[in-house]
Formats: C-alpha cells, structure tokens, sequence
C-alpha cells in the first residue's frame, strides 16, 4: 500500500543517548513490550557490539513473542583497510541474532576525509562491502547514511553517490540522516525529493531535533517520498533530542491519511507514553502535542465556553483519539462555563444557574489575587466548592499542632511535631519526629488521625513543591505549597498558601488528608 509508513523506533539507542537518560536491561525489556503493543514496525533496541549490557538484552529478547514490531541491532561500516568478515562490530552485530541491521555510514564528504580520515572512494567500497556482506548473512539491512544533509549541501554529487552504493551492496532501505538537526522543512523536502529520483529502493529520515524542526522535517520528508520514520516516542536524545514519534505518527496517521499502526491502537498513544516516560524516569512535557496533560486543557473562559458548544472549535481532534482527555482548569481567568465543567466533573447535580456556580468564580478570583493557584490542584478546588455549596464536612479538627526543628541537625530527625486533633467528640494527640518541620507535621497527624481512620496509613507524599509568591518581601514573602499525594490507587494535588511556610504547609496537608477521605466516604 503506497499510504503505509514503517515507524522506526530508536528510544532504546538514541534515545538512550540523551543526557539524564539511563536503562537497566529490565527497563529495555519493558520498553521493548510498550512499543511491540502499540505497533510500531521497528525497535532498534542497542549497539551489541558496544557493551555488555547490550548484548544480554539481545539474548533474553530472544524469546519474545513479538506481535508486530522486527528488532533492529545498530552497527558501523566495516573499519577502513580491513574486512567485514574481520570487523568485531559487524559480528555482534550478527551475533545479535537480530532479525533487522542498521548500519550508519558517511554520506558526507567533509566527514569522511576530516572524520573518518579515509579516502572518498575507500567509504563507497566500506558501505558498499557492509552492505553486501550483511545481506549474504540473511538479515534485513538498513543504511543510515549519516550527515546527509549537510553532506549533500556542501558536496551533493557525492552524498548520493553514498546512497546508491548502499543500494549497489543491497540494501533494503536507505535513511537519510538529518545529523546535525539544523535543516528546515523547504529544504528537507527539496532535498528527499533529489535522492529519491537517485535511488530506486524505499527512503527513510531520521531528524534531530536542533532548530526545533525534527517533526515538521520528518512530515516533509514524507510529503517528498519517504515510507520509513524514525524518531524516539518522547523525543528525548542527544542534545536537543530526535524526532518525537508520539507527535508524529498522529500527525501521519490522523491528519496525513497514512498508516503508522493499527488503526485500534491510536487511542494507545498517550498511555504508551505514560509508561515509557515511568520507565525512563522523566516528567512528560504538559504541553507535548497529543499526549501531554495539557494537550487538551482550557483555562479562559472564552476558551472554554467555546469547546463546550464545539470541541471543535479550540481543539483540533477528539482527545479520546489519542486516549488522551479534555481538561478545565480552574484559574482567575476562567469564566462561568469552565467551572461549570469542572465542578460537574464530580458533581452532576449543579447546573449552570446553581448559585455556587457564580460564587465559586468569585471566590477563586479572590484567592487567586492573594496568591492561590487551583489549576494544578484539581482536590483542593473540590474542596473549596464544596465548602461553598455546603456539601462539605471536615471529617477533623485540628486544635492545636506545635512544631520544633532544631539547627543544625544533629541526625535525620531533625525536627519534632505535636499535633491535637477532635473527631466526634473524641481528643487525640500524637507527636512524632521528621526530617523538617512539615514531614514531622504529617506525621503527627497521620498517627492521630488513624486512630479514627485507618485507610490513611494507605496514603503518603510523593511531591512537595515550595514557591515564593513576592520576591521582593524576602522571608516576609508569601508562599504557595503544593502537595501531590497518593494512596496507591489514585494521585491527587493539593494547595496552601500563607506567609507561614508552615501555615500554608498546613493547609495542603489537611486538604490533602480531607480529599482522602471524601473519597473513602463516597465510595462507601
């Protein structure tokens, strides 16, 4: 079919590559599953010849049943006046036992004579040979011909003589390797059109991302005849990072008419991404394209009001495409139909004349002004509607907390808490130590309240973020904390603010315990 595209995933070897960025074989494995489950058609999993780590995953990827994607092992041209028979990366490689080789070679005179330090015609006969001898041993061989752009910009006679003597040695696929990651998309296009009218087997890019076009460059070089993408699902790589495939194959598939994946695992893309980035240990960018949590997220209101008449109107497809969700967040700027939309998100019965509606807009500007911030705490803005429409209870009385923190520390319990609580009628008080004056806060409070409500042992911080609201007042400033916590089935933020460090501590710590147990309470 002329509309399909290969996607060529290289998370595990460029991306790997990207600083900050660190695999553990256990962590190349699952990675390997996310992408076979989404349908991708290739996973370049690692250089075998270049470290043990490497050529273990290889061994115990062995026995995986892949569904849909062929594993590729990365490798170089034979090394100058030698042999492939005699190269030790080519044997990994093969050793490998991978089904697919990709094999990077200059396509860039520069490069050779100044880099590689070898003859013009002696890099046509290492890429030539390679490729060959590759394809004598039974494996699908790709050619990454590396700086290609830059290559044929300064000389093009002699990039395309590069491609074509990969294709002379046989070669089922020749990439072009947007090395540098500095073209833009006229250019990318004029120039896959060229080596396309050179050679006569299927084209391939693979773009970094350098001048913030690796996408658009990878879209034009679809446009200009390439059937074969690579990129990394996140993006991330060397430097500014490569080609974000979680935007591109959306865009290819969903806007281009071409097909990537299974048409049924579309919806997969934003959950592919949230496992690979737990797996890599990074934060998805909020405002990444298609999979990010704002990808779909309305603050003003006009903004807002609109979706609700048209999602269509400010959002370019359906979020559940994706398998992503529309968000309203609540802010200064929103008007009466996004909170409206996210009070309803738990609450049904209120209607767009309902009382608390306009009361609730109205309080959260004046919170707002003094500092407070809900978008990005979806528990506390419940809390406070609720508050308001008077469907709340507090499930605790906090009657007296006390909190010492000795300087310096002397060990790890630097600090100690006591804390005072009612619940029914009945007193509670507990102390407890911690590495701070709020970690001993919590914990105080956490052993008196478990007293009367065991679940929230359940319950513990994962994130704590302190921001200083006026600079210019020093350590009289304000300041807003916000707390992420979980119960192991649900995350949820909350937020305080106060000139008290402690205060505003305080005040998230009890919504956050509060938010617990409405949940508990609802779900009874």
């Amino acid at each position: 079919m002329d509309n399909v595209i290969k996607i060529f995933d290289s998370t595990l070897r460029d991306g790997a590559q990207a600083a900050g960025i660190s695999f553990s074989l256990e962590d190349k494995l699952n990675v390997v599953k996310a992408l076979d489950d989404l349908g991708v058609s290739y996973i370049e999993a690692g250089n075998p010849g270049s470290n043990p780590k490497d050529m273990e995953f290889f061994a115990k990827v062995k026995d995986f049943d892949l569904k849909n994607a062929r594993l590729a092992a990365f490798c170089s041209t034979r090394r100058k006046d030698s042999t492939p028979e005699a190269d030790d990366s080519l044997s990994s490689a093969l050793s490998s036992g991978a089904p697919v080789l990709v094999v990077v070679g200059k396509a860039s005179a520069f490069q050779v004579e100044n880099v590689l330090e070898v003859s013009l015609a002696e890099n046509l006969a290492m890429i030539r040979e390679t490729m060959r001898y590759l394809k004598e041993q039974g494996r699908e061989v790709i050619f990454d011909a590396e700086h290609f752009f830059d290559g044929y910009n300064d000389n093009p006679e002699y990039a395309l003589t590069a491609i074509k003597a990969a294709e002379e040695g046989g070669a089922d696929t020749i990439v072009l390797c947007e090395t540098n990651g500095g073209m833009l998309p006229a250019d990318v296009f004029r120039i896959v059109g060229e080596a396309a009218k050179a050679v006569s087997i299927p084209l391939g890019i693979h773009c970094h991302n350098d001048a913030g076009c690796a996408v658009a460059n990878s879209l034009a070089a679809v446009r200009a005849g390439a059937t074969h993408v690579q990129g990394t699902y996140l993006g991330f790589g060397e430097r500014c990072g490569n080609a974000n495939l979680s935007t591109i194959i959306p865009n290819l598939q969903l806007k281009m008419g071409m097909r990537c994946i299974p048409d049924e695992n579309i919806e997969k893309l934003t959950s592919t991404a949230s496992d690979i980035a737990d797996i890599a240990n990074i934060t998805i960018e909020s405002g990444m394209p298609y999979v990010g949590t704002s990808a779909f997220a309305h603050k003003g209101g006009m903004h807002a009001s609109g979706v609700v008449k048209a999602s269509s109107s400010f959002e370019h497809i359906d979020p559940a495409a994706v398998g992503n969700f529309r968000r309203f967040l609540a802010s200064e700027v929103a008007g009466r139909a996004t909170i409206l939309q996210k009070i309803q998100q738990f609450d049904k019965t209120i209607t767009r004349d309902d009382p608390s509606v306009a009361k609730t807009l109205a309080k959260l500007k004046e919170l707002e002004y003094e500092g407070w911030q809900f978008e990005s705490a979806d528990a506390s803005f419940e809390l406070l509607v609720r508050r308001i429409n008077g469907s709340y209870n507090p499930h605790f009385e906090l009657i007296h907390c006390k909190a010492i923190s000795e300087q310096p520390h002397k060990d790890d319990d630097g600090a100690f808490a006591a804390v005072k609580v009612r619940v029914d009628g009945k007193v509670e008080m507990t102390a407890a130590e911690g590495n701070g004056p709020v970690n001993a806060i919590d914990a105080a409070l956490r052993k008196s309240l478990e007293v009367f409500y065991p679940t929230l042992s359940s319950v513990h911080l994962i994130d704590y973020k302190v921001r200083v609201l006026e600079s210019g007042e020093a350590t009289g400033a304000k300041v807003r904390v916000l707390i992420a916590s979980t119960d192991g089935q649900r995350t949820w933020t909350t937020v305080g603010v106060s000139a008290d460090i402690i205060e505003a501590s305080w005040l998230a710590l009890r919504d956050s315990i509060e938010y617990k147990l409405l949940c508990d309470e609802q779900r009874a």
